[in-house]
């Protein structure tokens, strides 16, 4: 793992008119690492989520990627310097087939078409997708569409990919063949932060887990030490 960290968040604040939706948060995440983002519905994980994507222009403080900062960048520029994204609600292009899908993330460094056919045929076969290629994304399953988007992402070639709840309303099987996905991720050297809910999907396999409550940040260490912290335990179930 490189020393330097791959993504710092310094002071980042997000606020809608009056109401405050991120709180003077700060992290880093390294190379390949993987980062589970929990907290209790509205904490403001996905609002995080928008403004390290560029989707969200922060209040305050400061986004580093790099070493380079790109504090309010637009989502092309992020996803130009390799940050992808997954969404709480999938979007996929339901008219469009698997593999057109991914070629719209494959055309991003790949300008030739054959190229970019090729490639997300790569993705497609990694995310376990390869026999749905041809499949419209409209006929496909919650879980075959939610492994679309990751192969989609994965097409741009990232080094940080950010991963939405992409657990969320799976069953055992699929949660651990997610599990399992975001695990060969990180084999190939990308990071994830993930933003779940579902504690067995995320707490076997995260190198460490971040936690929002209101919008701050309340804890960050390994699985271990936040199943054992008081003020996540106090958050998730109250006192």
């Amino acid at each position: 793992m490189n020393a330097a960290p791959l993504l710092a968040v310094d002071g980042l604040s997000k606020a809608f008119q009056g109401l405050v939706a991120n709180r003077d948060i700060g992290f880093t995440v390294h190379h390949g690492e993987i980062v589970g983002l929990i907290g209790p519905n509205g904490a403001g994980k996905t609002t995080l989520f928008n403004c390290l994507a560029g989707f969200h222009q922060p209040t305050a403080g400061h986004i580093a990627f790099e070493g380079r900062d790109i504090t309010g960048t637009t989502p092309e520029r992020a996803a130009a310097l390799g940050i992808a994204r997954t969404f709480q609600i999938v979007r996929v292009f339901h008219s469009m087939t698997a593999l057109e899908n991914v070629m719209v993330g494959a055309m991003l460094r790949n300008k030739g078409v054959a190229h970019a056919r090729s490639r997300a045929l790569e993705e497609l076969e990694f995310v376990g997708l390869g026999h749905r290629a041809e499949a419209l994304a409209s006929e496909m399953t919650v879980s075959e569409q939610k492994r679309l988007e990751v192969a989609r992402a994965l097409a741009t070639d990232p080094k940080l990919i950010l991963l939405d709840e992409v657990m969320a309303g799976l069953n055992q099987t699929e949660v651990r063949e997610a599990s399992q996905l975001v695990v060969r991720i990180q084999e190939r050297g990308i990071a994830s932060i993930i933003v779940e809910h579902v504690m067995e999907g995320i707490m076997p396999i995260a190198d460490r887990i971040l936690v929002l409550d209101y919008g701050a940040k309340i804890a960050d260490g390994t699985p271990e030490q936040i199943a054992e912290d008081p003020a996540v335990i106090a958050a998730y179930l109250g006192e």
